[in-house]
């Protein structure tokens, strides 16, 4: 349950930074955006590495789901667009990865 509280704030660290990023270059807003924008990155980076697993690699992966699905909220909450079915699709797969890969019995050594 810790992990999980983790990966989603290092999801929405790394959504709402770089979605400053987003603004910023293919909006046209100031570039005073990227201030909280890295701050959101910092953040990102920073609860990425409190997530209770073994190595770097296999937690970057299993996160990789739940920042998908959290740019589909991220597309419906924040930029109005209803995801469609293949948006709920592509993102119940890649969580059922990210199960896979956090909670399977995986090898220690070679």
């Amino acid at each position: 349950m810790r992990s999980l509280i983790f990966f989603l704030v290092a999801a929405l660290g790394e959504i709402s930074g770089c979605y400053a990023f987003w603004v910023w270059l293919r909006l046209g807003k100031s570039i005073l955006w990227l201030i909280p924008g890295l701050m959101a990155l910092i953040i990102f980076a920073s609860a990425l590495t409190r997530v209770d697993a073994s190595y770097a690699g296999r937690t970057y992966a299993a996160y990789g789901g739940i920042y998908i699905l959290s740019s589909i909220f991220w597309l419906w909450l924040a930029e109005g667009v209803k995801p469609d079915r293949w948006d709920l699709l592509g993102a119940t797969i890649c969580l059922v990865g990210a199960v896979v890969i956090l909670f399977a019995p995986h090898r220690t050594t070679f």
